[in-house]
């Protein structure tokens, strides 16, 4: 697990090109085929699981979903979990096709900002999250932990 305090967090370069997005009624659809496109990878029934999970938390007032567009095409998504004293960095994917172009680093820093005043928290997931780009953030590692979801 991983936390910082969102005035820790590194400026990012405003490119007109990415535009974030509070999901909506209005993109709610590009959202959920986005995240079924992430997850798909996982398998299909997994990913028609998930896509209903999303439209439940949709009307969810903790669970903040958030959607990337890099020349009006659909680049990303995170979702942020709000708690008390902390938000949660969930879930955060930028497609393969639009990676290194700071779409990551903008939907971080729109949590921050809607956020100031909360710890925001992350968990990286095995090998596949960019754990150097976290330190490089300047995000603060807090130990980790094992788990296991079994999904029926």
């Amino acid at each position: 697990m991983y936390a910082i305090q969102p005035n820790h967090f590194p400026s990012v370069t405003m490119n007109s090109d990415i535009d974030i997005q509070a999901v909506t009624e209005d993109n709610l659809k590009i959202f959920l085929d986005l995240q079924y496109l992430s997850d798909v990878q996982y398998g299909e029934e997994f990913a028609k699981q998930k896509t209903d999970l999303l439209k439940r938390q949709f009307s969810e007032p903790n669970i903040h979903q958030v959607l990337a567009l890099y020349k009006g095409k659909p680049a990303g998504s995170v979702e942020l979990i709000a708690a008390e004293e902390t938000v949660e960095i969930d879930n955060l994917f930028v497609d393969v096709s639009f990676r290194n172009k700071g779409i990551g680093s903008r939907l971080q820093k729109y949590a921050m900002e809607v956020f100031p005043n909360k710890t925001v928290i992350l968990v990286a997931d095995g090998e596949d999250t960019p754990k150097d780009m976290y330190r490089k953030q300047n995000y603060e590692y807090c130990g980790f932990s094992y788990e296991a979801v079994k999904v029926y």
